[in-house]
């Protein structure tokens, strides 16, 4: 199963930040743009603000672990930046899960 590649490049998270749509609600901000590419390319920021190195990584884990387990229903060809607020850092895994679905579907870019 072939899984999202990462954007790993400053330059490749300003592209979508100044190019792409955005959508946001009380735990994650999502940008949206088209890579051209067969296959969408994830990328998560959790700021200082969220908390300590920790709680960072936490909420990464789950961001990242709830766009795995959905990945089949979005779209294809999707340049994605998660962004992660502060609120995100006290809520489980569900909220996560339920906030990025919100937001892929504010997007429309989750089919069924």
């Amino acid at each position: 199963m072939q899984f999202s590649a990462s954007l790993q490049k400053n330059h490749q998270f300003q592209f979508v930040y100044k190019n792409g749509k955005s959508y946001a609600n009380k735990y994650l901000v999502m940008y949206v743009k088209e890579n051209g590419l067969e296959g969408n390319r994830l990328g998560i920021s959790v700021s200082r603000k969220v908390g300590n190195s920790v709680v960072r990584h936490r909420v990464t884990r789950l961001v990242r672990e709830s766009y795995r387990l959905h990945e089949k229903i979005f779209n294809s060809g999707l340049d994605i930046v998660i962004v992660a607020r502060p609120s995100a850092a006290a809520v489980g895994y569900h909220e996560v899960e339920s906030a990025l679905l919100h937001l892929g579907k504010l997007h429309q870019i989750i089919h069924r």
